[in-house]
């Protein structure tokens, strides 16, 4: 450790006797929410990190969290103490967060993208052959025929006289719809190719990233209403939000042909499950709905298959997915840096070494003139700034300023930021292993 991050260091270990720290506040406190793969949270080495299940955290205010990983955990707001930086969701959807109400308090959420694509990806083409070839109708029927049957000789010839029941339809040669060419619909475009199928994707987000990805086979869809038109299969791979609510509506399924085959991976708001029955009741569409809800219209309906939200559950896409989520928030602590955020702008300020001192990381609102007041606040104090960023994304910036040094102890010097209107909240890292964290929102400024 250099002199000055030595000195800091130092600085920060006396103040710890003060009534504003916890015991041990050389670690951080990473609060967990479901199972999170223990590979993934072996990521937190101990000599840094606490791990906590959620419940298990003390209600004492002094054992704070400072992080917070999940996976399909509904939190709520008022379980987000204040000391909490950041939340990641291992996995790709954040609607059981509340991201609006971090991004005013400041809280960086994180997701993990691409992370259980594969797993998904697999699931749905076992999907499309068991819409296509009644495989799970054929299972249930001769299961029903050892019920009804009890000489095994007139099992085995109706198995073999009632198969054509059963008959299905091929892949290869038909059309598949990809609504949502991300991580995981490029991987399924690529594979239904692989399986013979033509591809047809639609997405109006298309980042110049996933086009990349693309195979250049991929035929582009100008709307949902042509892909639906010409499409023999549909998948969804869009996330969930009030402008893809219910992006299958009654005017779009309406538009496919009356054997098209709807497979839901993705969420269950995207398709107008009334409208898809009120189809099914009136004869007007005789296609197979596979998705992995549990839709209270559809369930009992024969042409439906619904099963539990398995896309993501493989030991492989967990352990990939916690990972991600740990390193992401490892990062974050340690560094300030912001990889895969929803609600932040990505930002990265490569280290200095010996020359810097102390990094402080400052969320504001995205307010003219905010910054060089921050700057000139650090200049008025005798600070040396080695390095900074900003960076902003909507009604929100993040600086990161590299110092020589600090004068005072951290929470003096992280104080002198709260007399400025927009601070949400500011960061002291010291050395990777010390922070301070206060956040000025709540009673400071609301």
């Amino acid at each position: 450790m250099n002199p000055l991050s030595r000195n800091v260091f130092n600085a920060a270990r006396r103040s710890m006797s003060s009534a504003a720290l916890k015991p041990d506040s050389s670690k951080f406190n990473i609060q967990t929410f479901n199972a999170i793969s223990q590979i993934g949270l072996g990521r937190f080495e101990q000599s840094k990190y606490n791990v906590v299940k959620g419940e298990d955290l003390p209600a004492d205010p002094e054992e704070d969290s400072h992080a917070i990983l999940l996976r399909s955990y509904k939190l709520q707001t008022h379980e987000v103490k204040k000391g909490v930086a950041s939340i990641a969701r291992c996995g790709s959807g954040t609607n059981n967060i509340p991201v609006t109400d971090m991004t005013k308090r400041g809280v960086v959420v994180f997701n993990t993208p691409g992370s259980n694509a594969n797993a998904v990806k697999e699931l749905v083409l076992c999907s499309l052959l068991l819409s296509s070839r009644n495989i799970i109708g054929g299972i249930n029927h001769v299961k029903q025929l050892f019920v009804d049957e009890d000489d095994n000789g007139v099992i085995k010839k109706r198995v073999e006289s009632e198969k054509k029941h059963f008959a299905g339809n091929e892949l290869a040669g038909k059309t598949l719809g990809v609504i949502g060419l991300g991580h995981i619909g490029a991987l399924v475009a690529e594979a239904a190719m692989a399986l013979g199928m033509n591809v047809v994707g639609y997405d109006p987000a298309l980042s110049v990233e996933s086009a990349w990805k693309l195979p250049a086979e991929v035929r582009r869809s100008s709307s949902v209403q042509q892909l639906m038109a010409v499409s023999d299969y549909v998948t969804l791979h869009v996330p969930y939000m009030e402008a893809t609510h219910g992006i299958l509506s009654k005017e779009m399924l309406a538009c496919m042909k009356p054997h098209t085959n709807i497979l839901n991976f993705a969420r269950q708001e995207l398709v107008d499950s009334e409208a898809l029955k009120e189809m099914y009741d009136a004869g007007t569409y005789e296609g197979n709905y596979v998705a992995d809800f549990a839709d209270e219209v559809l369930v009992d309906h024969p042409k439906v298959i619904l099963m539990p939200h398995l896309g993501a559950s493989t030991s492989e896409a967990e352990i990939n997915s916690a990972t991600m989520a740990a390193n992401q928030v490892k990062d974050f602590m340690e560094t300030g840096t912001i990889r895969n955020s929803v609600n932040f702008p990505t930002t990265v300020l490569e280290p200095r070494g010996a020359e810097v001192g102390a990094r402080m990381c400052i969320v504001n609102s995205n307010t003219p003139g905010l910054l060089g007041s921050i700057t000139t606040a650090v200049g008025e104090m005798g600070v040396n700034i080695v390095q900074q960023i900003n960076t902003s994304r909507g009604d929100i910036a993040y600086n990161v300023i590299d110092m020589e040094s600090i004068p005072g102890t951290p929470e003096e010097f992280i104080g002198n930021f709260k007399k400025f209107s927009g601070i949400l909240n500011a960061r002291l890292i010291l050395g990777g292993n010390i922070h301070h964290f206060q956040p000025f929102h709540n009673e400071d400024q609301n």
